[in-house]
């Protein structure tokens, strides 16, 4: 049996913990795996020494674009990377959500635009209603604000994005989102495991609650509908991108009186799995870490 690693960085915020990789390690070794956490960007790792690469918690890639993908480049070449190169790269940029969308997929009205100018017609548009203006590349809610759409502060945070080489996604606020409404799904080699509220991230005026970027994950049931939700987002993945059912993935939905049930993300990159609050999904995945190892 390989060798696995799984694939960190080297440090994290303080409000922003990997809980799940010191779980997960634990329950490989317990099954005879020989299992470590290895940090993505350490110039000394032997790549090729592992059979399996299992993508967790790599959670500075937003500052080192371009690192990340000559490294999945370097990987794929050496090993099997979970979830897979591909994937990764089709998931990396949101504009995924109009491939989606064309496939079905009920998703919260956005445009996507890259010159200053559309995005003033944007806001224009939506008069004094307000929005969330986010670039199409990003994790952790990075430049990602809500504001009045009259709010300079809006257009300015666009500009940036624009400036930096971005794309600038444009949505109105759904209100369901912004009262801690949102539902993290998560499937395990595409069967339902468990879902979590993360609460809500977003302050007016383009800031954080609190100021940090700070989840607050919780145990919550999921309807028949969502259940059905999340499993159609991910057959229209599969077939947006030709992969096979993905290792783990998770849907993140609302359920919104001006909308639907509709799909916010599809993290199928490195989600949390908050396996601290969901402990008896950390043999599940484990399980499926080892069928695929040994498959």
């Amino acid at each position: 049996m390989g060798r696995v690693g799984v694939v960190v960085t080297d440090s994290y915020p303080a409000e922003d913990v990997d809980h799940d990789t010191p779980l997960l390690v634990a329950a490989l070794r317990e099954r005879g795996v020989d299992a470590e956490a290895v940090v993505w960007h350490d110039p000394g790792v032997a790549w090729e020494e592992y059979a399996l690469l299992l993508l967790r918690s790599p959670w500075d890639y937003p500052d080192r674009p371009a690192e990340l993908h000559a490294w999945l480049d370097r990987v794929e070449r050496v090993s099997t990377v979970l979830n897979p190169p591909a994937l990764v790269r089709w998931n990396l940029d949101k504009r995924y959500l109009a491939e989606l969308s064309g496939r079905g997929v009920a998703v919260v009205p956005t445009t996507y635009r890259d010159t200053v100018d559309d995005v003033r017609a944007d806001l224009a548009a939506a008069r004094d209603g307000r929005v969330v203006v986010k670039p199409a590349v990003s994790a952790g809610a990075r430049d990602t604000g809500l504001f009045r759409a009259d709010d300079p502060a809006a257009l300015g945070l666009a500009r940036r994005i624009v400036e930096g080489g971005g794309v600038v996604m444009v949505q109105p606020e759904v209100a369901e989102l912004s009262a801690g409404r949102e539902k993290a799904v998560y499937l395990v080699d595409g069967v339902l495991t468990h879902a979590i509220a993360k609460g809500a991230l977003l302050a007016e005026g383009g800031g954080l609650i609190g100021g940090v970027y700070q989840e607050h994950p919780e145990l919550v049931d999921v309807t028949p509908a969502e259940a059905r939700f999340a499993a159609a987002t991910l057959a229209a993945v599969q077939d947006a991108t030709g992969c096979d059912v993905p290792l783990y993935a998770r849907v993140d939905l609302v359920d919104s009186a001006d909308h639907g049930l509709v799909l916010l993300e599809a993290e199928l990159f490195e989600p949390a799995l908050n396996l601290h609050v969901a402990p008896h999904v950390t043999p599940t995945v484990a399980d499926a870490v080892l069928a695929r190892l040994v498959g």
